[in-house]
């Protein structure tokens, strides 16, 4: 089957743009996010992340991994996920995230990760 290559401009269905810069020999890579959707009344920013390719010989379709420092929340994000498709099928991201934000307590951790 054809490999997935992930560097390159990427859309969710949501209307959100992702940028994945090229990659280094240790698989590591980063890019740029800006995200349609926040629970946030300041401006939405383009923000910055930082990733790693599972490197695998006979991996044609990635695991990824990526971390997202957002510039307007103070939150973060992690993805996991996995590169499918190439040539003549469309190229898709499968992921899952998990977002972190700022609590004022430790009796309010439990509602700080979604």
């Amino acid at each position: 089957s054809p490999q997935c290559h992930l560097k390159g401009l990427w859309r969710n269905e949501l209307g959100s743009n992702m940028t994945i810069l090229a990659m280094n020999t240790a698989g590591t890579f980063s890019g740029s996010y800006h995200t349609a959707m926040a629970a946030t009344n300041k401006q939405i920013m383009v923000s910055p992340w930082q990733g790693v390719q599972q490197r695998s010989s006979a991996e044609r379709h990635p695991m990824f991994g990526f971390t997202m420092q957002w510039q307007f929340s103070d939150s973060t994000t992690a993805f996991v996920g996995k590169c499918f498709g190439g040539h003549c099928r469309k190229e898709t991201l499968e992921t899952t995230w998990l977002l972190r934000e700022e609590v004022l307590s430790h009796k309010d951790t439990w509602k700080a990760t979604r």
